[in-house]
């Protein structure tokens, strides 16, 4: 949000309640800054993390990722009672705006059942890029800036990798990533390491093979971020020459620690996991190359093979949707947990709005 809230999350802030912001320039990003006014006691165990816009992966610091996880903790409750009458008033008043520029089924709809279920409303457009004023040739710019004038948070998804970054430069309320191109979604790598840990019960010193197209795929991206926060952790790389990992991200896991490996053997790689993280291979990343794509599409598919060399504790995990890399066979094994992990993106997002809307 320009000028007025910063872009990293702030853990360990006192409660709202007890302190007013004073806003002023950050020194690594000129517009944008929030620093708190003393508080009339320090930071304790029960002071509340208040979040700016999310953005990325990276932004996140351990801190704030189990605040994060124990309020979604808290949302399965309030979801749980939303069909016996004890519907939530957290965010009653508030507005959110969906503003997708890409298709979109699990999250453009778990971030609206996640307002709705919050006491919240929503105004939404689907496809903007077709049926929105960016046809008739808007910049992102001035149809953030209109936006913001309608609603109180704004969630965006795009296809330029960096445009929800441009967006929060440009808007004065909330901004979130719901996936920018082929660069990253947060949200779902929240969600994906949220349900890793209620799947397998830890974080730390796990083993996690990312499989299928690891170039173009947003989701692995913010992935493997997000879980180089935690300790002794191994990646495995397994896609087809034509989408491996980029160097990038390769680096930034060097630089953290986090011992990778890329490999094209699925089944061995699938048999040392305690997560298979399974995702298709976009062809609409492809452009006029199909040639490319016909070359990576189906090479390394999840099937009952995989399956008879995964131990029982391993989860299977795919952001969805699927196509033909997981076969329908697999789906009533219960290391299967693609279903479940749709599910915790409903309780991630409406932590997110709560935590981003009125703070803890």
């Amino acid at each position: 949000m320009a000028a007025v809230r910063a872009t990293l999350p702030h853990p360990l802030l006192p409660n709202p309640s007890a302190w007013r912001p004073q806003f002023k320039p950050s020194p690594s990003h000129p517009r944008r800054g929030v620093t708190a006014s003393a508080a009339p006691s320090p930071p304790s165990l029960t002071a509340s993390l208040r979040l700016g816009d999310v953005i990325d992966a990276q932004q996140f610091d351990r801190q704030a990722l189990n605040e994060i996880f124990e309020v979604a903790g808290e949302m399965e409750a309030v979801e749980r009672g939303s069909p016996h009458g004890s519907r939530s008033r957290v965010l009653e008043g508030r507005l959110m705006a969906t503003l997708f520029y890409e298709p979109s089924t699990r999250t453009r709809l778990s971030f609206e059942a996640a307002m709705r279920r919050l006491g919240g409303e929503v105004l939404t457009t689907e496809n903007a890029r077709e049926f929105s004023s960016a046809a008739k040739g808007e910049t992102l710019e001035d149809t953030i800036r209109t936006i913001e004038g309608y609603s109180d948070i704004i969630v965006l998804r795009h296809f330029e990798s960096g445009a929800a970054r441009r967006a929060a430069a440009t808007a004065d309320i909330p901004v979130i990533n719901a996936g920018d191109g082929p660069g990253q979604h947060p949200t779902q790598a929240l969600l994906d390491v949220y349900t890793i840990k209620r799947e397998i019960g830890r974080l730390d010193g796990i083993k996690v093979g990312l499989v299928g197209d690891l170039a173009n795929g947003r989701t692995v991206h913010s992935l493997a971020y997000l879980i180089a926060k935690y300790q002794n952790i191994k990646i495995y790389f397994v896609s087809p020459d034509v989408v491996k990992m980029k160097d990038d991200i390769k680096e930034y896991l060097t630089s953290q620690g986090v011992e990778w490996e890329e490999s094209s053997d699925l089944l061995e790689v699938a048999s040392k996991c305690d997560v298979i993280y399974q995702t298709r291979i976009q062809k609409e990343r492809f452009g006029e190359r199909i040639d490319h794509y016909e070359t990576a599409r189906g090479k390394y598919i999840v099937d009952k093979k995989v399956l008879g060399v995964m131990p029982k504790h391993v989860v299977i995990m795919h952001p969805l949707p699927r196509l033909d890399e997981i076969t329908v066979d697999v789906d009533s094994d219960p290391r299967a947990a693609y279903f479940r992990q749709a599910k915790n993106g409903l309780y991630i997002r409406m932590a997110l709005l709560k935590l981003l809307l009125v703070g803890r």
